[in-house]
């Protein structure tokens, strides 16, 4: 183990983790989002959001993630004619994939409410959507908080799939630093060890959370 190689890297990577983490919260932002509309969709009394909601879920969780980046960066360039830069490559993939994960996680924390809840909120005379937002969200997004940190989880590690398209993220530096110091061994293990260390930091605010 070449520990002055570690310490002579650990600065870079540690500027590739920076932005790994950067992506991974912007993803899980946009992911949310869509996430909360797609599940909503999927259990909505309007039949077409509903069929629209299940095919982009199905679709997206039926591709890999590295064939949406690529998509996305080579092919959709092609139809379009502008070039997408690679951070903005890198974040609507993630976050279209992350959205399609979520919108099954609201779903089912939706479901899981009584039924008796949207009875009740009906019956004071709350219309659908309002019931939903007073009555059913706040109970469903207290009970999807642990798959929801798996979810945040998840794409930190998917994030390294964009180094294929040259965004120096953590795994990208690492190749970089590899390519120049042919130091392997020392330098995927310290990548290895700061994904490790990130991993288990979220693990420790969504426990928290949970408690709160």
């Amino acid at each position: 183990m070449n520990f002055e190689l570690i310490e002579h890297a650990l600065p870079m990577l540690l500027v590739g983790a920076g932005v790994t983490i950067e992506i991974t919260a912007v993803s899980v932002a946009i992911g949310f989002l869509i996430g909360l509309f797609v599940g909503i969709a999927r259990i909505c009394q309007v039949k077409i959001l509903r069929i629209i909601a299940a095919i982009y879920a199905d679709c997206i969780r039926g591709t890999p993630l590295l064939v949406q980046i690529f998509l996305i960066y080579f092919a959709l360039p092609i139809v379009t004619g502008h070039r997408v830069e690679p951070f903005a490559a890198a974040v609507a993939a993630c976050g279209i994939n992350s959205g399609a994960y979520v919108s099954e996680i609201f779903r089912a924390g939706i479901q899981a409410i009584d039924v008796g809840q949207m009875e009740a909120g009906r019956s004071l005379g709350l219309t659908w959507w309002q019931t939903m937002y007073y009555v059913i969200l706040p109970q469903a997004v207290r009970n999807i908080l642990p798959p929801l940190g798996n979810e945040f989880i998840a794409m930190l590690k998917d994030s390294s799939l964009v180094s294929v398209i040259g965004f120096e993220e953590l795994t990208r530096r690492g190749q970089l630093i590899i390519a120049q110091t042919y130091g392997s061994f020392e330098i995927w293990t310290t990548v290895a060890v700061l994904y490790l260390i990130m991993t288990l930091a979220i693990s420790r605010v969504v426990a928290w959370l949970e408690k709160r």
